[in-house]
């Protein structure tokens, strides 16, 4: 029953956001998986209302926050108010209290609005003053970079890149589909009704969470996948270019999100077992933003996509 509802919410995100399957794909792996998702694109390509139609499809509410560089901790958090009529001190939530949430151009906040988010993102609570609050069981945050416009942002800090399970990079869509969202876009002047979906409920989500943890994955395939990371943090065993071209590799966090997402995928494709397809499709997303290139590989205009590609060349699947 679970897995019809999650089929339906798939059909329906991809008939609301044309084009942009893997954007689909990439936040419904991130939902099932339990982690948070980096979508590095062009504006323009339906981030925003992918997260919003993920929301109308879940028992959740949802948020977005605009980063900017006056940006403070408490716009994120919450502060405590001083409430004149009780003498008393209240703390009002801010918009990290909600399931979903857009943190659009995330690279634009400054270094103390980071570590906050950090903290919701890692220990999924929030610190103000001297009291610690718990966020929501079901906390998902899903941040955007512009990748054509870097002037006045602040690069993320290591850390918290290693805290998103997924980074995805998005293109513009084929011609064909663009026709398909002008209809659409009329469709929804004309108030025309396009989809529904029954809203997963909460249970079901966490519920899925364990079924997904049940997918079984092969001893080879999971001596790959840990191939596949110690490629990363020990190059000079897989060629020179490799060694050549990495700085630093991939904390074991990116071994267990590989995991995750991995059997998470195999889930939603209705399979009860991994295939080295579904490692080799999520490599991509978990290692993009955890690899630290070297000055050689930056010069030779060789990006990380280009070294997961020289990965799965040279780390082959055990017998």
């Amino acid at each position: 029953m679970a897995k019809q509802q999650l089929d339906a919410l798939r059909s329906y995100l991809n008939k609301m956001i044309l084009g942009q399957s893997e954007l689909v794909d990439g936040l419904l792996i991130a939902l099932l998986a339990d982690g948070h998702i980096l979508v590095e694109s062009p504006p323009g390509l339906a981030k925003t209302r992918a997260i919003n139609a993920l929301s109308k499809g879940i028992e959740g509410d949802f948020h977005r926050i605009q980063f900017t560089p006056d940006l403070l901790p408490s716009d994120l958090t919450g502060t405590d108010i001083f409430r004149q009529e009780t003498g008393e001190f209240i703390f009002e939530k801010g918009p990290l209290f909600h399931n979903l949430i857009l943190a659009d151009e995330i690279n634009r906040a400054p270094a103390k609005v980071q570590s906050a988010l950090l903290e919701a993102m890692a220990e999924r609570q929030i610190t103000v003053g001297k009291t610690t609050y718990p966020l929501p069981e079901l906390f998902l945050v899903m941040a955007t970079q512009n990748p054509l416009e870097q002037e006045g942002t602040y690069p993320l800090p290591e850390a918290q890149l290693d805290r998103f399970i997924m980074h995805l990079e998005l293109d513009y869509p084929n011609a064909e589909t663009e026709k398909e969202i002008l209809k659409l876009n009329q469709k929804e002047i004309l108030k025309e009704k396009i989809a529904e979906v029954t809203p997963l409920l909460n249970e079901q989500i966490f519920t899925i969470r364990q079924e997904i943890m049940t997918v079984k994955m092969a001893p080879h395939l999971e001596q790959y996948l840990i191939d596949l990371i110690i490629a990363t943090r020990q190059p000079q065993n897989y060629g020179s270019q490799l060694k050549e071209w990495i700085s630093y590799g991939a904390s074991p966090r990116a071994t267990l999100a590989l995991m995750r997402t991995a059997k998470a995928r195999a889930w939603l494709d209705g399979r009860d077992f991994v295939m080295p397809d579904d490692i080799i499709q999520n490599l991509y997303p978990v290692l993009r933003h955890r690899l630290i290139l070297s000055y050689e590989a930056e010069a030779q205009g060789i990006n990380a996509n280009s070294v997961i590609q020289e990965i799965i060349n040279q780390v082959a699947i055990p017998a």
